[in-house]
This record gives structure tokens, C-alpha cells and sequence, in this order.
């Protein structure tokens, strides 16, 4: 497959017609978004409704029955890796190794990028008030720590797109502060942020909108 290059286009997601069942159930239909750089889309609606399911078909974990989603024109399904090279997804379970410390998570991720900086580490667990802990095992950290962590690879991750399932869950209001400063600077740097999320006010800055699954 001919595919131009991704990696410098201007960051644009869309959902064109997404359906996904579920068993005998319907989950979500005809579902319609085209995101450019710079947004925020908010999924909202109640505990199995589909909003997890979603963010893993956006991220071409799973498929959807009908439609398509589309990375800057192109069909992400045929994308393969080269779209899993512009996201980051960070689901419930954080996408830490709970064997690992907070410094080898982090350290692994940034082998998995290709780009070993121990410099940037070591701030991004300053950033996220995990210096003290950085040779705990990730399974020693509280849940609050682990989010944090997981707040450490978006510092350290360049991705233009962002798939975040309830990132402010165990977070505390310090936690939650820095959240909204790494999410506001992604979209101010023409970054694309897409979260599943219960809360009211994410404190979102530029265009936002919001998507509501029955």
C-alpha cells in the first residue's frame, strides 16, 4: 500500500458512521466526528455505555461492525503502526508494568519511543511529585501514584493524539491541576486530546466538544 506520510501532516481524526454491537446489544451508531488540531472531545454517558470501547476503536485496538476512522485522511486500519506511532492511549489500567519501579516505567517507554533522555526522566518525575518513589515497584505505588505515572509518560511522549479513559480517576486536586496544565499545553501546541470522562469540567482550553453514548 502506497500511504503518504503521516508523521508532519496536520493532526485530524475522524469517525465516519461508527457502529459497534456488542453480544445482541447495540452499543453506539452512526456515530459522526472530524477533529482537527488543537481540540478537545469529551465521551460522556453512563457505566457501559461504550466509552472505553470506543477509545479502543479510535485507537485501532479493536474494530468497529460498521465505519471507519480516519488519521489525516487515511483509514487507520491500513495505517497500522504508523498510526500507533502518532497516539498515546492510557487506559484504565494506566499502561504501567507493576514489576518495574516508577524510573524503569518510565525508562522502558522512552526505549519503546527511541529516545533515551535520563535528563527528561528525571523531570518528568519531578513533574508528577514521584522523585521520592522513582525505585518504588509500580505495585508498591497507591493507585493516586500510579495515575501519576502515567501522567510522567504523557510528559514524556511527543504523540499528536491523545486517548485518555477517566485520566483524572485517583488523582487528588494537585494531581488533577497538572492533568488540565498537560492537557491545555498539548492543544496549545496543535495536539489532539480525546477522553472518556464522567466529569463535568475537564478545564479544557480552544474548541471543545462533546460526545454523549446512551
Amino acid at each position: 500500500m502506497n500511504t503518504p506520510s503521516i508523521s508532519s501532516a496536520a493532526p485530524r481524526l475522524e469517525m465516519r458512521a461508527v457502529q459497534c454491537i456488542r453480544g445482541a446489544s447495540l452499543l453506539f451508531d452512526n456515530l459522526n466526528c472530524d477533529l482537527q488540531s488543537g481540540e478537545t472531545l469529551q465521551i460522556r454517558g453512563p457505566n457501559g455505555s461504550g466509552k472505553s470501547t470506543l477509545l479502543r476503536i479510535l485507537a485501532g485496538l479493536a474494530q468497529p461492525d460498521t465505519g471507519a476512522v480516519l488519521w489525516c485522511g487515511n483509514d487507520v486500519r491500513e495505517l497500522g503502526p504508523e498510526f500507533s506511532a502518532v497516539l498515546h492511549y492510557v487506559g484504565h489500567h494506566n499502561g504501567i508494568k507493576l514489576d518495574l519501579t516508577a524510573r524503569e516505567n518510565l525508562a522502558f517507554c522512552q526505549e519503546l519511543l527511541g529516545n533515551v533522555d535520563a535528563e527528561a526522566l528525571n523531570s518528568a518525575l519531578e513533574r508528577v511529585g514521584l522523585t521520592a518513589s522513582a525505585g518504588n515497584r509500580a505495585r508498591r505505588l497507591s493507585a493516586g501514584q500510579r495515575r501519576r505515572l502515567a501522567l510522567a509518560r504523557l510528559i514524556l511522549c511527543h504523540a499528536p493524539l491523545w486517548l485518555l479513559d477517566e485520566p483524572l480517576t485517583s488523582l487528588d486536586n494537585e494531581g488533577r491541576a497538572l492533568f488540565k496544565e498537560l492537557m491545555q499545553r498539548h492543544t496549545a501546541a496543535s495536539g489532539i486530546v480525546v477522553l472518556a470522562t464522567h466529569e463535568a469540567d475537564i478545564g479544557a482550553n480552544g474548541p471543545q466538544r462533546e460526545l454523549r453514548l446512551k
